[in-house]
């Protein structure tokens, strides 16, 4: 634990307190300030102006990153007939239907993203209790409820990342790994907050991107200037 602190006290050295900075400066010091042997995932929480707790100020969509998230992706997909062809095609890790319901209820969890088609929900809805608390729940607002099952597939290998604001108003999203370098990092950003921009509720007043943080699974945040952000 020692030596972690000591490398997260030399990361934090380069970060000067209380500044913000361009969304490049912020990239280039997480990348530079990288300090474990590992290849570290570089996250973003973004603070927006809205309450949560209000239904038309709830904040949640997906985007693909153009760079991905450097890390492969088991899909689960609940199909039958030519559906469940046209996931296999697609490159879906396992694909279902009562069988694998019945698999999960008994403990099997060995799988990242979930899509299912609209004729299955039903079914899958059964699992709600332990896919809901991981985030694994199918949702046609993220786009993993639908008949397009291969393009579904698709997108979730590229890179596909789903975001949902907190309660504290937050989103928080992984971007990639470090080592993907300022340019990639930066491109992933960019999506990420340009989607979060186009969902901007219509009921949310004064200022939409309160702030943004970057940080690596191991090191300290660095703040970026919004107003930046919004002219890139």
């Amino acid at each position: 634990m020692s030596k972690r602190g000591k490398s997260f006290a030399e990361a934090k050295k380069k970060i000067e307190p209380g500044k913000r900075y361009t969304l490049r400066e912020a990239v280039e010091l997480v990348v530079d300030a990288k300090r474990a042997k590992f290849d570290e995932t570089v996250d973003a929480a973004i603070r927006l102006g809205v309450n949560p707790q209000h239904a038309d100020q709830m904040v949640r969509g997906s985007v693909v990153l153009p760079n991905g998230l450097g890390k492969s992706v088991r899909v689960l997909v609940f199909a039958k007939g030519e559906k469940e062809k046209e996931a296999l095609d697609a490159g879906a890790d396992i694909v279902g239907s009562d069988d694998i319901i019945e698999k999960i209820k008994g403990g099997w969890l060995e799988f990242d993203r979930v899509i299912a088609t609209p004729d299955m929900m039903g079914s899958v809805g059964k699992l709600g209790k332990i896919l809901g608390p991981r985030g694994l729940m199918p949702n046609p607002k993220v786009g993993t409820v639908t008949f397009d099952v291969g393009k579904a597939v698709n997108e979730l290998k590229a890179g596909k990342v789903e975001f949902r604001v907190e309660k504290a108003g937050i989103v928080h999203s992984p971007v990639g790994k470090v080592s993907f370098g300022a340019e990639k990092l930066l491109e992933n950003i960019s999506a990420l907050v340009e989607a979060i921009i186009k969902l901007k509720p219509a009921s949310s007043k004064g200022t939409y991107l309160r702030s943004i943080s970057l940080s690596t699974t191991m090191g300290p945040g660095v703040k970026v200037d919004t107003l930046d952000v919004r002219n890139i």
